[in-house]
């Protein structure tokens, strides 16, 4: 028997004649019947719905938990205004990434998302952290609905959620069920992520595919989606061995928590983050990586210099359907970082040719108002 872990939606992708798998311990839809590359597409053009009840949903109470988190956290949390959410990073003492999580100041209390691969260490890092707070983690259901039509179907479900904008976040309810929403998600389109109670979970769902524009897209689909819009998988493109500079997020870093900021430093791992986003000295970083054929170019791929010199590894990587082109991130050495760069990529004892691009490859659809 599976020891997997299933999400309050189970049945109903098993109804939707979803193939599943193995991701983060739980048992989840790759692909439905539509297929990856049309999944993909249709979110693009349309309005996609993700399951995505497999990440830890974490409520904080206690006094002042934005300001406790704060110690553990790189960003600037205790300037973030009610009702709005912030992208942060746990990091060890030697500047690692111990995870990536989403915080929102929810008034009285903070609400958070983590990674399902990491919802157990973080659990304990928060309670050896912060042991004069209540740390709840709640079996909720999480929802996420993405594209450019998403707006539109949101406006017939729930008309108050469309005055968010992104990174805001906001409680309502969509025919009778009570939702938390945030204007967010992983795919770089505008859209929201909505947290549902899990009994109820099935019936939001449900109502959310009735829609014309909607269709339930699969984690393949949400690779190749996130891919595009340059947008980090833990595990992969961070882990506990890369800093926020070398990934290229130095901007998670809040400037209040940089040097000479008002509450400068005071996180694990400050005293190396901090050194590396003053004085750059960081040996390598992440790149995008878009291909010149049509061959994709997987994790795992060694990266060269057309003199043969070793410079890094490919740590995502596939077939990008809004550009037509193999898209891929990887660390490289400094030295061929700067966007124009040519590296080559080993595929099958061939050296594949990919340019160093800015990232996302795609033009965000973000509602910022």
């Amino acid at each position: 028997m599976s020891d997997l872990k299933t999400t309050p939606l189970h049945a109903l992708h098993q109804e939707l004649g979803a193939r599943m798998v193995p991701f983060a311990g739980y048992d989840m839809p790759v692909q439905y019947p539509l297929g990856v590359k049309k999944e993909h597409e249709h979110t693009r053009a349309a309005c996609g719905l993700f399951d995505v009840s497999h990440m830890a949903q974490v409520l904080i109470r206690g006094e002042e938990p934005l300001a406790a988190l704060e110690r553990l956290v790189c960003a600037d949390l205790v300037d973030l205004p009610q009702g709005m959410q912030r992208y942060g990073l746990f990091t060890n003492d030697q500047g690692g990434i111990l995870d990536d999580l989403m915080v929102v100041n929810a008034g009285d209390h903070v609400y958070m998302v983590v990674n399902a691969a990491c919802r157990e260490q973080d659990e304990a890092h928060l309670r050896v952290g912060l042991p004069h707070h209540d740390i709840d983690v709640v079996e909720r259901g999480l929802l996420a609905i993405q594209g450019p039509k998403t707006a539109e179907v949101m406006a017939r479900l729930c008309p108050e959620a469309c005055k968010l904008v992104f990174m805001q976040h906001g409680r309502f309810d969509i025919d009778g069920i009570p939702v938390w929403v945030s204007r967010s998600g992983y795919t770089g389109e505008d859209g929201f992520e909505i947290s549902v109670a899990a009994e109820q979970t099935e019936a939001l769902a449900r109502l959310l595919l009735a829609q014309e524009e909607v269709e339930a897209i699969g984690l393949g689909a949400r690779d190749s989606l996130r891919l595009e819009a340059g947008l980090c998988l833990y595990g992969h493109d961070i882990d506990t061995t890369t800093t926020p500079a070398e990934a290229g997020l130095i901007w998670a870093v809040g400037k209040s928590r940089r040097n000479g900021g008002e509450r400068e430093g005071g996180f694990p791992g400050a005293d190396v983050v901090l050194d590396q986003i003053a004085n750059k000295s960081q040996q390598r970083k992440r790149v995008g990586l878009l291909g010149e054929g049509r061959a994709p170019v997987r994790e795992g791929a060694e990266l060269y210099s057309d003199d043969g010199e070793r410079l890094g590894q490919v740590t995502s990587g596939g077939f990008g359907p809004a550009v037509g082109k193999p898209v891929a991130m990887g660390y490289v050495n400094l030295s061929h970082a700067e966007i124009g760069t040519t590296v080559y990529a080993e595929v099958r004892g061939k050296r594949l040719p990919m340019l160093v691009t800015k990232m996302p490859v795609i033009t965000p659809g973000y509602y910022r108002g």
